[in-house]
């Protein structure tokens, strides 16, 4: 199927699919070039859930930035052993980590949007691009429910900046029905979440949020814009 023709047929297609047999329809669609970018967050552990549960042959990695949670990392470690499952890491380069650091400092994010988002640039932009180049199809975990940004997603979309379709097959999922799906499959999950942390990222970069408070609130807490990094500019 050549990327990008006949997307809007493909998504009304995918609309009437479940998320297990719209991944299912990807796969068979694009065969060997579908891979899934896992954050380990909520939604990320329910889709490795639905690619292992059908054996879907998609292939899955995820970023290590380094400055994860140790939680994450452990929840890394846990996820792979009860699917049996490579997730393969991708890291910033040494380069360009010493070049940031010496630039902005070890924690110069904090200073200004500017420095933030070259940190996020380096440590997660950068490593995706290497992690989805010679793909087709990128499978995230993104749902509308997140963000005022999300919430204008389509279920497939064109990636201009990776260029790259972009499937969301959890887009309206609903927080409760992701929840109830984790205990009914007893699916692993970051402790963190039962502290607070809704949406879980760096962690110089978050921290937990209170009752009523928007669940991308613990990110970037200090700035005053856009909750988002980088990696699903539109």
């Amino acid at each position: 199927m050549t990327l990008k023709k006949n997307m809007h047929e493909l998504e009304a297609q995918l609309n009437e699919l479940s998320a297990q047999e719209g991944l299912a329809l990807i796969a068979d669609l694009f065969p060997g070039k579908v891979t899934f970018s896992t954050s380990l967050g909520q939604e990320d552990q329910v889709i490795t859930e639905l690619i292992a549960e059908a054996n879907l042959p998609v292939s899955i990695f995820s970023l290590d930035t380094g400055r994860l949670f140790p939680e994450t990392l452990d929840l890394l470690s846990r996820t792979e052993a009860k699917y049996k499952q490579n997730i393969k890491m991708y890291y910033p380069t040494t380069d360009s980590v010493e070049k940031l650091v010496s630039e902005i400092g070890i924690n110069g994010f904090y200073e200004s949007v500017e420095n933030r988002k070259s940190c996020c640039f380096v440590r997660k932009v950068e490593p995706l691009r290497r992690a989805l180049a010679r793909n087709d199809v990128w499978v995230t975990g993104l749902r509308s429910e997140q963000s005022a940004n999300r919430s204008e997603m389509k279920r497939i979309e064109w990636d201009e900046g990776n260029q790259i379709l972009k499937f969301n097959p959890l887009l309206d999922w609903t927080f409760d029905q992701m929840i109830s799906y984790i205990n009914e499959k007893k699916i692993p999950y970051n402790p963190l979440h039962d502290k607070g942390f809704v949406s879980i990222g760096c962690a110089p970069c978050t921290r937990a949020i209170s009752k009523g408070e928007d669940p991308r609130a613990g990110r970037w807490w200090w700035e005053d814009t856009k909750k988002e990094c980088g990696l699903h500019s539109r």
